[in-house]
């Protein structure tokens, strides 16, 4: 039960499971601090659904790192996916020195944290005695929230001065308020400091889900909100576009809704984010063929007020 949700409610969703959580599960890495992760699972069922979910950088000490996002990992997790969470290498609380090669934004550390946990998936289960031998390691998405976004788009397939970061291994990938085209589309003060965000979306082939706020205010470039949409336009693989209306970059608190990153705690649009990616996760790993289908058209209905849905080449409700 959740008291502060009301519109959202008729987006479907299947109902709550039991979870386990482990945390910390560490990777030991060669030449730096351990990796450290948190990996929620449904208690019962097999050949689970694996979601890495990659934080953003935000201004908060701990939700940037494996102890944040907790209500969307959890929500997923309660409905039949494996999610595991890194604390990537710019986490103020566990991330790697400040006077390390690559601070502070730790980008290339990033992407190659989530290959290591793909790498030694096995390792992971043996710290997760509940969940030994009960993933499917051939139905891996990739979700990043903001600065998590653009780890996630590289790892789909986007290309940084010609470079390819793809793996392979991820057939899917959910992009939540991710940075858009760098470059001459960032002012000059960020086209300085942020030169990795220079990305070139037309190489992302993976399939995906892009979604952004209406009210984001994106202050690495002179454009509005649709900035955030530029990897849904500029990429081969993204299937639809989700638009929540009247919340910002945090989404509706999807980092944590009392947390820094959060400019307005709106619950409703919080749990329409969680449950169209839900079923837009289902539908693109296999788990649920209709799943997708029904949520959007679920927004003919009063969710409407809170998400509307662009799919490629077709605008939808």
């Amino acid at each position: 039960m959740n008291n502060l949700i009301d519109l959202s409610r008729t987006i479907p969703v299947p109902e709550p499971r039991l979870t386990v959580a482990y945390t910390p599960i560490t990777l030991p890495l060669a030449g730096r601090t351990p990796l450290q992760l948190r990996l929620t699972a449904p208690a019962e069922d097999e050949a689970l659904p694996i979601v890495l979910l990659s934080h953003g950088a935000g201004p908060s000490n701990y939700i940037p790192s494996k102890d944040g996002y907790a209500s969307i990992a959890q929500f997923w997790a309660e409905r039949g996916f494996a999610v595991i969470q890194p604390t990537h290498g710019n986490s103020p609380v566990a991330g790697l020195p400040r006077d390390a090669p690559g601070a502070p934004f730790f980008w290339r550390e990033r992407v190659s944290e989530m290959t290591t946990i793909l790498d030694r998936l096995d390792e992971v289960e043996q710290q997760a005695p509940a969940v030994t031998g009960r993933l499917d390691h051939r139905r891996i998405a990739a979700a990043g929230h903001s600065f998590g976004g653009f780890t996630v788009g590289l790892l789909l397939g986007a290309q940084l001065q010609g470079e390819s970061f793809a793996d392979p291994r991820i057939s899917a990938g959910v992009l939540l308020a991710t940075p858009g085209r760098g470059g001459r589309d960032l002012t000059p003060e960020s086209a300085a400091r942020l030169p990795f965000f220079d990305v070139d979306f037309s190489h992302m082939a993976t399939r995906s889900l892009v979604v952004c706020g209406a009210d984001d205010n994106p202050h690495f470039t002179r454009r509005g909100p649709e900035w955030h949409a530029d990897a849904f336009h500029d990429s081969t693989g993204a299937e639809a576009l989700i638009t929540l209306h009247g919340v910002g970059h945090g989404l509706g608190g999807i980092a944590g809704l009392d947390a820094k990153e959060t400019e307005v705690e709106a619950p409703d649009s919080l749990e329409a984010t969680k449950r169209l990616s839900l079923a837009w996760l289902h539908t693109a790993l296999g788990t649920d063929a209709d799943a997708w289908a029904s949520a959007v058209e679920s927004l003919d209905g009063p969710a409407g007020k809170l998400a509307s849905v662009m799919l490629a080449n077709v605008t939808g409700s």
